[in-house]
């Protein structure tokens, strides 16, 4: 196959390997071969690097180079939207009024539920395309709003079908236990044995499930439900993610850590035993300013102790319709530094190289190094930093997964 070689651009490789500040390479150039990252480094050596011949080249005028964003934490796919509910909050409605009116997460459910796989692919589509026009390639998406077998099953085909249509890699995670739905409201324990002995085994079966996750918190589920469906996840040899201490402390974090998870998210409420326990297990935290935004959280995650303890941060959108209607991966990192007080380089570390740590394929992308996924984004900034500091950039000018350029 013809090398794609990509000169005359500096690189930000996120690689901590490299020194200095974003892995940076100046004056670089990159050898793509097979979809993959065959040499990147200083342009003054590719000569030794580059298949000749043949090899396509591409001046990209000075620009910018990093990988491909990933946004590892999104529930994209859904049925109906939220605007209505939005507007009531802000003419004096409360939530619970609008809860006990059928609104919020229900609402969800039950537009999800009547929605077709078809419907369900075409939404998550639409948002997928949002996403990588923002510098996305690899996306994970959860269930979460069927709570039934077989809506939950369709909304993981959706996001399997969706992804494919966008040509994003993606990571689909099960999340039965995001709410209780209604016809279980005086039958936790049922619903609870739903999930772990018919539908997670159900979507297993079809191939259809990269992880599990679940929502523990006090409007959600208990650590020992939550524990249920993680002793059924580890039966099944599947990888653990937790929603956790987002409104309160329920020694989630812990819980999750002891199951040796990818990640722990949210985390406004946690504490610094769940810190030391993601810390000594390898869990990253993946903080979401979309929701703390949203939602107006006044506590902020303890960013601070998260870098004394050594945990890796990851950020993401959170893109869903209820708390996180967030479309925008650069306003994300905005929001991660303004918000929470990231740098600009732990922000784009996090919404790269750590990011896919938590999604389970930091050894596939989310790097600019040798032998990754060529998924780069191409900037026309002047240095990293401006990624996350315009407010409203629209994204790289252009972007290639898997090598490939993708027409945005």
């Amino acid at each position: 196959m013809t090398d794609l070689i990509l000169q005359n651009c500096r690189l930000a490789t996120m690689d901590p390997d490299r020194p200095g500040a974003y892995g940076a390479v100046e004056d670089a150039a990159l050898v793509i071969r097979d979809g993959k990252i065959a040499w990147a480094g200083p342009a003054a050596d590719m000569v030794h690097h580059a298949q000749t011949p043949p090899a396509t080249m591409s001046d990209l005028g000075g620009r910018l180079v990093t990988p491909a964003l990933v946004d590892c934490h999104t529930h994209s796919v859904f049925g109906g939207d939220r605007t209505g509910e939005f507007e009531q909050r802000l003419n004096g409605v409360s939530y619970e009024e609008i809860a006990k009116a059928g609104g919020g997460i229900r609402s969800t459910v039950k537009a999800t539920r009547a929605a077709s796989l078809e419907e369900l692919t075409q939404g998550a589509v639409r948002r997928l395309k949002t996403l990588r026009k923002g510098g996305v390639a690899t996306v994970e998406i959860k269930s979460g709003y069927g709570l039934d077998v077989e809506t939950e099953i369709r909304m993981l085909r959706a996001a399997t079908a969706a992804a494919e249509t966008c040509g994003m890699r993606v990571r689909r995670t099960h999340l039965g236990l995001h709410a209780l739905p209604p016809e279980y409201a005086d039958r936790r324990a049922d619903y609870v044995r739903l999930i772990c002995e018919e539908a997670l085994p159900a979507a297993h079966a079809e191939g259809l499930v990269d992880a599990v996750d679940a929502f523990c918190e006090t409007i959600g589920f208990t650590p020992e439900e939550t524990r249920q469906v993680f002793e059924k996840a580890k039966e099944l040899g599947l990888p653990i993610r937790l929603h956790a201490e987002q409104l309160s402390d329920q020694g989630g974090a812990r819980l999750a850590a002891e199951f040796g998870a990818l990640s722990a998210d949210h985390l406004e409420f946690l504490d610094d035993s769940g810190i030391a326990a993601m810390a000594a297990s390898g869990a990253v935290a993946v903080l979401l300013p979309g929701a703390f935004y949203f939602i107006r959280e006044t506590k902020r995650p303890p960013v601070q102790a998260l870098r004394d303890a050594g945990v890796p941060i990851a950020i993401a959108t959170d893109l869903n319709p209820g708390s996180s209607p967030l479309l925008s991966p650069t306003l994300t990192l905005n929001m991660a530094c303004t918000l929470f007080a990231l740098t600009p380089e732990e922000a784009l570390a996090g919404m790269t190289r750590e990011a896919a740590r938590a999604m389970g394929v930091g050894a596939e992308t989310g790097m600019i190094r040798e032998g990754y996924a060529a998924d780069l984004a191409v900037w026309d900034v002047a240095r990293p930093a401006e990624i996350a500091y315009w407010i409203g950039l629209p994204g790289p000018e252009r972007l290639f997964i898997a090598g490939r350029e993708v027409a945005q």
